[in-house]
């Protein structure tokens, strides 16, 4: 059965914000992202390090907390999550100097989080990836402490295998604090070979496991470049290489007959898709037409035999 679809399902990710996106569009977008009932406003503390000339992250936290500082009252009508962990330390300097998740990396980052924001707390607080080279029992405790101290709402897991997550869940159970929730992975309607490499350093495919997983815990699942930057829909952005092969072409198939069949665009339905089975997607757009698009795909129903006919062309 679909999920209920309401437009604060949709994620608004800033990423471009104070780089690509300048201060005025982002705000334009911002603005009326709200204005049609979203909620959500994603960042991270590095965005976006490898796009601004500087070699440093905090641009799009910036320009949040500049547009939050610029309307009076919306901070109470938004929700702001953020990450921590590939914020590098050194200009032009990454991986080699992403801060990590050690405690004091995570409370120094976050600290510097809302500082750029302007705000008090955040409503969901992201590691960014992993950290192997830090014990995660001090990830969990950091993490959990920032939720204890009431600076933090909810913490949740981005681009980790749900094996990696149930561990620090059990951690979290046994020393008393605040377990993660919610995971945050890449995903679309098409898939790249299996085994090929991502053109995109660091992101990790949402696997059938992670959301069996989540689905049975309970926990909330984010779903980054589900439009996969403007692929379905403009021959100028290609899909990368590792989605050449027949299953791609087999989707888009059933993909335009159920854009024929809907009145919808390919970018509404794949965003339908999502929120049929219950995954937030996270949209990133560079104009308010390009918004007022993906929010109207909350309008879109699918039907159980068109799900279906994605899910055998998959």
């Amino acid at each position: 059965m679909s999920a209920k679809k309401t437009v604060d399902q949709i994620v608004l990710g800033t990423m471009a914000f104070g780089t690509t996106v300048d201060r005025d569009g982002a705000f334009a977008i911002m603005d009326r992202f709200v204005a049609r009932g979203g909620r959500w406003l994603d960042t991270a503390n590095c965005y976006a390090f490898w796009m601004d000339p500087s070699g440093l992250g905090g641009a799009s936290e910036r320009t949040i907390g500049e547009w939050l500082r610029s309307r009076s009252g919306v901070r109470g009508e938004v929700r702001i999550a953020t990450k921590v962990r590939q914020d590098p330390l050194v200009a032009h300097r990454w991986p080699e100097s992403a801060e990590g998740l050690s405690a004091s990396a995570v409370v120094d980052g976050f600290s510097r989080s809302l500082e750029r924001l302007g705000v008090e707390r955040v409503d969901l607080l992201w590691a960014h990836a992993e950290d192997r080279d830090v014990p995660l029992v001090e990830t969990v405790g950091a993490f959990g402490d920032l939720v204890g101290r009431g600076v933090v709402a909810r913490i949740g897991a981005a681009n980790h295998p749900a094996w990696r997550i149930e561990q620090a869940r059990s951690i979290a159970r046994s020393t008393g604090v605040e377990p993660w929730s919610a995971l945050q992975l890449r995903h679309s309607l098409v898939q790249p070979r299996p085994g090929a490499a991502l053109p995109d350093a660091g992101h990790r495919l949402l696997a059938a496991d992670d959301l069996d997983y989540a689905r049975a815990e309970g926990l909330e699942v984010w779903a980054y470049t589900p439009l996969l930057h403007g692929g379905y829909a403009r021959a100028d952005r290609p899909f990368p290489p590792a989605y050449e092969h027949p299953g791609t072409t087999e989707v888009l198939r059933v993909l335009d007959e159920v854009v024929a069949e809907t009145g919808a665009t390919r970018h509404q339905v794949v965003l339908a898709w999502l929120l049929h089975q219950g995954i937030r997607p996270l949209i990133g757009v560079s104009n308010p037409s390009q918004l007022d698009e993906a929010l109207d795909a909350t309008q879109v129903t699918l039907q159980d035999d068109q799900m279906a006919r994605f899910a055998a062309a998959r």
